[in-house]
């Protein structure tokens, strides 16, 4: 009888024992399948956010050169009119993360800077020269470069940025509904993100 008892309780242990260690590789493997789908998805969402805008530019350009002293100058200008698209985008594939399968945590390390791209339309009026004074390469290059210094002026100014930010937080945001759902946590600059809370501690001064 007591081979019996002994015999039922080696088979019990080891249908425990076979059980427990079915349990642990079912988790781990769930573990690991919730980390490359969560990895995955954060390299796949939104490689690129744009957010466009139009500016309009009015530039008068003058150019003198003294001649033979300061009272004969040879001038020359131009009356220039500036449209420009203008793009502020976030490469999200360039997101810097880590995954912590055993704690369950996902580092979101670094987020690349902001891009801004103008493509302006140039048209000129009232282009005049003097003969020891023509219009050269140059000259159209110097337009350019300042043109586009004033276009970053008023690009800075505008809500152009912000809402190219918060364009990012709702993609950030699908981050963390995502982890959430999978019992995650989503961390930023050491602290946890919230959704209620994520534009502040994304973009705090």
């Amino acid at each position: 009888m007591k081979k019996i008892l002994l015999a039922i309780i080696v088979v019990l242990v080891g249908i425990i024992g076979l059980r427990s260690c079915s349990e642990r590789k079912e988790e781990k493997a769930i573990l690991q399948e919730n980390s490359m789908l969560i990895q995955q998805q954060i390299s796949n969402v939104s490689k690129l956010i744009v957010t466009e805008g139009h500016f309009a530019e009015v530039y008068n350009y003058k150019d003198s050169q003294e001649l033979f002293g300061p009272l004969i100058t040879a001038d020359k200008k131009a009356l220039v009119v500036v449209n420009a698209e203008v793009t502020v985008a976030y490469d999200l594939s360039e997101i810097d993360f880590q995954v912590d399968e055993e704690n369950k945590i996902v580092y979101i390390k670094s987020i690349p800077e902001s891009e801004i791209k103008i493509n302006p339309d140039f048209e000129y009026y009232d282009v005049t020269a003097d003969y020891l004074n023509p219009f050269k390469a140059s000259d159209y290059n110097t337009i350019k470069k300042n043109v586009n210094a004033s276009l970053l002026k008023k690009i800075e100014a505008s809500s152009l940025k912000s809402n190219a930010q918060n364009r990012l937080i709702s993609e950030l945001q699908k981050f963390y509904v995502l982890t959430s759902s999978m019992n995650w946590i989503l961390v930023y600059e050491d602290k946890e993100l919230q959704l209620e809370d994520a534009s502040e501690m994304i973009f705090k001064d």
